[in-house]
């Protein structure tokens, strides 16, 4: 959690000393016993939590045991209040802290459970039920107790200007294949009008394909094909960026930066004597040439 502890130090503020010093290591940070322990105790709450509110929704269990889901609701409730006024009280910028992402929806996980005890249900059973529904919110808080989703983040940001390139050619050829179906099928076959032919190749091209809509004539089957094709090029397309961008993220230091000076290849780790191609003796930059001893007769 060495990410998530830097980011609250640089943009919370840790106390200089004191309780509240003592209190932030505690629920910001993992170094210690007592951090990992809050942790490991927050997530399970987390998840028994959501688990509770998706068994509430079956109108069977909740009949059954209507009592001991709004005691555990209201014990998690309290639980998740107080780990918020912790935080808040345990950072030199709680108004930041308020503002932030994580800060939101730790107001969100607990918020509802209040409002719904405003909010008469006699004449607000909708939207005391909607309400209630909020808590799965709480699953989000757990990206605040791993690393991994900092770093799966911090990929998706360093790709986004390649995403969103790859999106907009995708919808180009959705835009173009969807209009040029609506204009060889058109109404009679069901494709009434621009957007629905653009519905169409969106469902098309994502492999999805729900048949509710789908071409008669030759050339419509066709176009079909040629958009289910791209369709699979399409879905790896993303996740290559992505990988590629955690990949280089998680290279050790130094490697592709050694290159063979006998032969011209390079991609060699930073630990490496030999090039992989012609065995002959990496020398880093600014580094005596290696010269390997022959080896002493029997």
């Amino acid at each position: 959690m060495k990410l998530v502890v830097i980011d609250a130090e640089a943009e919370l503020g840790k106390p200089p000393r004191g309780w509240r010093r003592r209190l932030f290591e505690i629920v910001f940070e993992s170094e210690t016993p007592e951090g990992r322990l809050f942790d490991k105790c927050i997530i399970l709450a987390i998840i028994v939590s959501v688990v509770v509110v998706i068994v509430d929704s079956v109108p069977s269990s909740r009949l059954r045991l209507p009592t001991a889901f709004n005691i555990a609701e209201w014990c998690f409730t309290a639980l998740f209040t107080v780990e918020y006024l912790a935080r808040i009280v345990s950072v030199q910028r709680p108004w930041r802290y308020v503002r932030s992402f994580f800060g939101i929806v730790d107001l969100l996980s607990v918020l509802p459970t209040y409002l719904a005890v405003l909010l008469p249900e006699t004449h607000a059973l909708i939207d005391v039920r909607i309400l209630r529904l909020l808590r799965v919110f709480r699953i989000f808080k757990l990206t605040d107790y791993m690393v991994e989703y900092q770093m799966l983040a911090d990929a998706l940001a360093a790709s986004r200007r390649k995403i969103l390139v790859f999106l907009s050619a995708v919808l180009m050829v959705v835009l173009v294949l969807g209009t040029l179906l609506y204009v060889v099928e058109g109404p009679r076959h069901g494709f009434k009008d621009i957007p629905t032919s653009v519905y169409w190749a969106v469902t098309t091209i994502t492999t999805v394909g729900f048949g509710d809509v789908t071409p008669k004539t030759e050339v419509g089957r066709f176009i079909a094909s040629v958009m289910m094709l791209i369709g699979w090029g399409t879905l790896a397309v993303p996740t290559g960026i992505v990988t590629a961008e955690m990949t280089a993220r998680r290279m050790p230091s130094g490697l592709g930066e050694r290159t063979c000076a006998n032969c011209g290849v390079g991609g060699h780790a930073g630990d490496a004597r030999y090039c992989r191609l012609c065995a002959a003796p990496l020398v880093t930059p600014g580094e005596p040439k290696r010269v390997d001893a022959p080896a002493m007769p029997r």
